[in-house]
Order: structure tokens, then sequence, then C-alpha cells
């Protein structure tokens, strides 16, 4: 099968639009969902799948993302003093081993492409994974842990799908197969955003992929699609010219955390799968109702 995935790509440079003000000061990533941020929850998927260095990608001004996966010796401190072991314990969950986390700015707002370009010699000669951090997967096993279970299958390069709300299609990047057998098919191209009647399935890009390395080097020339960006959709067409391309329907449900209602429904959702605050969270929620 050759080698395995080790290190995923985060882009975390987005100044978080769509969750405005709010995104203003704290990156949009470190927004709570629950009592973690929503990096917290990425972190530990990316775990859970064997990722031994994640590599984020981040923009000026999200200094607070690295700080965040730092050691706080004074709340540490406190909480140790004052006995709160389950707080401090909570605190350390999701701090680095030595090596596991890189942090690389990118300079100008170029797309997710370019974006994920600029892990190149972090990356190396491997696949490797790319999470988007807005998309909060609710599982039973990580999400990303599906995807590398299928490139252990295939190998080539996975794209994880969904499908998308009933005449919706227009808003999404969409996969065409050539075939749909199961959870797992061959691709035959993707389309973004086709217009209604047009589209090859109902199945929408979500978040994971698996991708080989030789995705950078036509990163590396690739022009500005949409919105003026360098669209990683792009490259991984010019890619499946010269290699296999799966979709992975994954297991799970998707929650986007850069939308204002998603980051809501992932509030709620993940409140309710929690053993400790279910009951509470299941009651406030009827009195608000």
């Amino acid at each position: 099968m050759g080698k395995r995935v080790r290190k995923a790509v985060l882009p975390v440079a987005g100044m978080g639009t769509r969750v405005l003000p709010g995104a203003k000061t704290t990156p949009k990533n470190l927004l709570n969902v629950v009592d973690r941020p929503i990096l917290s929850y990425i972190v530990e998927e990316g775990r859970a799948a064997g990722i031994e260095h994640f590599v984020f990608i981040v923009g000026r001004g999200q200094g607070a993302i690295e700080d965040y996966f730092d050691t706080s010796p004074e709340i540490e401190a406190a909480l140790e003093a004052k006995g709160k072991t389950e707080i401090l314990a909570d605190v350390r969950r999701d701090l680095p081993t030595p090596g596991e986390m890189s942090f690389i700015r990118q300079m100008a707002p170029l797309g997710l492409g370019h974006a994920v370009w600029c892990a190149r010699d972090v990356i190396g000669d491997e696949p490797f994974a790319v999470m988007l951090p807005d998309m909060l997967m609710a599982t039973q096993r990580s999400a990303l842990a599906q995807t590398v279970e299928a490139y252990e299958q295939v190998g080539g390069n996975i794209v994880v799908v969904e499908p998308a709300p009933a005449g919706e299609t227009n808003k999404y990047g969409i996969v065409a197969l050539e075939g749909q057998d199961g959870r797992l098919n061959r691709m035959t191209g993707m389309v973004e955003k086709p217009p209604l009647g047009t589209e090859p399935s109902n199945l929408f890009i979500s978040g994971r992929y698996v991708l080989q390395p030789e995705i950078f080097n036509i990163l590396e020339t690739q022009e500005r699609g949409a919105g003026g960006e360098i669209q990683l959709t792009d490259a991984m067409v010019g890619l499946m010219k010269r290699q296999p391309f799966h979709a992975l329907e994954y297991e799970g449900t998707t929650y986007d955390c850069g939308d204002k209602i998603g980051l809501l429904r992932a509030n709620v959702a993940f409140a309710l799968r929690r053993p400790d605050l279910a009951e509470e969270a299941r009651a406030a929620i009827k009195a608000l109702l």
C-alpha cells in the first residue's frame, strides 16, 4: 500500500466572515462548541485516525490558536492548588507532544489550494490528510479514521462526501462517480455548484481528504479559479487525470461551524451527546421551545 497517512493539514487562516462579529477578535475555529473550541474536536478526530503531526496554516492575528495549544502555567498551577483535577485534565487534554504541531503563516488569503500548498515542505513526499476545521463531524468513529481506512483499502486519493439537502446541490462541489455501490466508489470528476438538474450525483465534498503529495506540483502553477483564489478542487481535477480518486460517504453528521446556524446546531447536538450534560441540555432546550 505504500506510506501511511501520518500528517494532516488544517487550513485555519480564514477570517470567519459568516460568524462575525464573534470571530472579530477570536479566530473562528476557537469558537466554542459546548465547552471546547472547535479545533479541540478536530485534533481529537485526527489523533483517533493515527495522525502524528498537525500542520496549521494560520493567518495574521491568529496567534491565539498557537497559544491555545501551549501550556498555561498560571491556570494549571491555580487549578492544581485548588484540587480541581478534572478541569485541569480538560485544560491539558489538547496539549501536543513535542513535535506534534507546526504553524505556518499564509501571507495572503489566496484560497484553500494555496493554504494546502503552504504545507508542502512539512508534508514532504507522503500522502497526507486535509481537515477543514469549519466542518465538525459527529460520529461514532472518527470521520478521518474512516477516511484513512478507505485509503488503506484502495490507495490513491480519498474525498469524503455526503448527500446534499434536497434541491441544494447547486450550493456545493458535487462529485461524479463511475458507479454507486456501497459507501466507497471510484470518482470520475467534480463539478463546482452545478445548476439544478445537471448535477452528476447528490453527493457533495464535505471537508476531509487524503491526498497524494503530487498535488503540490499542480498547486505550484495552479491558476486562480472561482473567487480569484487558488482552488484545491481545480488541482484535484488535474491530479485525477493521473491518479485514482475515490469518494467515501462517511458515517456521521456534519455541522458547518463557519455558519451561525450551523454553529448553533453543533452546540445543541454535541451537548446532547454528552452523558454529563445531555439531560440538563434537553430540559433547557424544551424550556426554550
